[in-house]
């Protein structure tokens, strides 16, 4: 069995895929601190609270986190008796090599994603990713990632909206009843939600527009849903995209005699 695990800034996301379907998702707050037994312990409890065996032999791993790396090796080699494929080092290969300037490093999330996305919807695409940054990955006819955009993420904004203006207070994101806010929290509320659904259309807008082919959206991350809710603003939305990347290019790697 595949653990996929998917480590971004805020969470961590662990998925056992049995051959055939993900049998379960799990998710944990992201802290480098934490050691390679107390991932197990956890992780242990949960899959046998989910009656599920411990049965791993592979491990996967994307992380914009370098520092939980070595634990997560440290588990996959104590724990599971192999040695973890990590995207964006040079042992993990990529189904198609991303297409951007010389000496850049693409984030491992955003090729994650764009494998996913090929994989299930074909190419000319735009992968918006609402995670602590909203990112708008493009992905083109091939698979091959060719660039995007990194936006303040949504929770990031208002923290910051929070912390800079001592009047004004923490707020919960969600859609407001009406654009127009008759108190505090409304209005911040209003600014945000319709501020990001005007972000999203515009960045998406202008990259059509510059990529000069139809192109489909298709939106992923813990936010998504929102700000899909009686909008047009996404063709699709994929709960699990980063997840089912992961097991994609390890398929791929696996196909190649990797690790």
């Amino acid at each position: 069995m595949l653990l996929a695990i998917d480590c971004g800034n805020t969470n961590t996301v662990f998925s056992v895929w049995d051959g055939e379907r993900f049998l379960c998702t799990l998710r944990t707050s992201t802290e480098h601190q934490r050691t390679a037994d107390q991932y197990y312990v956890w992780l242990s409890t949960l899959l046998a609270h989910h009656r599920i065996p411990m049965d791993i032999d592979a491990v996967i791993i994307s992380t914009t986190v370098p520092r939980v790396v070595f634990n997560l090796r440290v588990l996959s080699d104590r724990y599971f008796n192999c040695r973890p494929l990590v995207v964006g080092k040079p042992e993990c290969a990529l189904p198609m090599a991303p297409r951007v300037d010389a000496g850049t490093q693409v984030g491992p999330d955003r090729l994650v994603n764009t494998a996913g996305a090929f994989e299930r919807y074909g190419g000319d695409l735009i992968v918006v990713d609402f995670g602590t940054a909203t990112t708008f990955d493009v992905v083109a006819e091939d698979g091959a990632y060719v660039g995007g955009v990194i936006a303040p993420g949504v929770n990031l904004s208002l923290q910051a909206l929070h912390e800079a203006a001592a009047a004004l207070p923490h707020v919960d994101v969600t859609k407001p009843a009406k654009v127009i806010g008759t108190n505090t929290v409304a209005c911040m509320q209003s600014g945000v939600f319709w501020g990001y659904v005007g972000l999203v259309r515009g960045v998406c807008d202008q990259i059509k527009a510059e990529y000069d082919r139809p192109m489909r959206i298709i939106s992923t991350g813990g936010l998504a849903p929102l700000f899909g809710q009686g909008d047009t603003l996404f063709d699709h939305f994929d709960e699990f995209l980063t997840i089912h990347g992961l097991r994609i290019i390890y398929d791929y790697n696996k196909a190649l005699g990797n690790p």
